[in-house]
């Protein structure tokens, strides 16, 4: 695995998504990990993190959930472990096929920067256009947009996405769901078979 280095808001931050109510442990994380990524700004490399029970590192560990800033007080969750970095020039799906996680890791997180197009854009995509050519394609398409994506997911098989826009870059205007990038969560899913 890694390096132990985990991440929070301050409490009560307008972006403290630690507290949100409605939300499920994974979508939390999902989120967290989105807003911890967003502080380190965009045209970066995909980042790996192992998804942890909190209840279960404080009771195993309690010296690194203190080093994480995990207390007993603290509700149950998931901690996101950043992970050591991606290889440079390793395809994704290649390097998530080498990943085989111990049996503490519940769950795990990629971050991901990609160019999605709006829908209908599809009708001008170009006819047997090789990888390469689509790539430029999209790339200088006036209508594509720079998005990150955050997919999450835990070992029994649940899945959520944050999804922030560029040109949206702040916490409020982050998407989330269970389906919004299903080849990512389902490669991530892959990683625990």
């Amino acid at each position: 695995m890694s390096d132990a280095s985990a991440f929070t808001n301050p409490p009560g931050s307008a972006d403290d998504v630690s507290k949100l109510p409605a939300a499920t442990p994974l979508t939390r994380a999902a989120l967290e990990i989105d807003e911890y990524a967003a502080t380190l700004g965009w045209d970066l490399p995909a980042r790996l993190f192992a998804l942890v029970d909190s209840t279960a590192l404080r009771k195993a560990d309690p010296k690194i959930a203190k080093q994480l800033g995990l207390t007993d007080g603290d509700e149950p969750g998931l901690t996101p472990i950043e992970q050591d970095e991606i290889p440079a020039g390793t395809p994704l799906d290649k390097f998530l096929g080498t990943i085989a996680w111990p049996d503490a890791v519940a769950g795990c997180a990629l971050v991901v920067e990609r160019q999605m197009l709006p829908p209908g854009a599809e009708q001008s995509r170009p006819r047997n256009a090789s990888d390469a050519q689509l790539a430029e394609w999209v790339a200088n398409h006036p209508k594509r947009e720079e998005v990150r994506i955050t997919a999450a997911v835990l070992r029994d098989g649940k899945k959520e996405i944050a999804l922030r826009l560029r040109s949206k870059d702040t916490a409020r205007e982050v998407l989330t769901g269970p389906d919004l990038v299903p080849g990512l969560t389902d490669a991530l899913l892959a990683t625990f078979a």
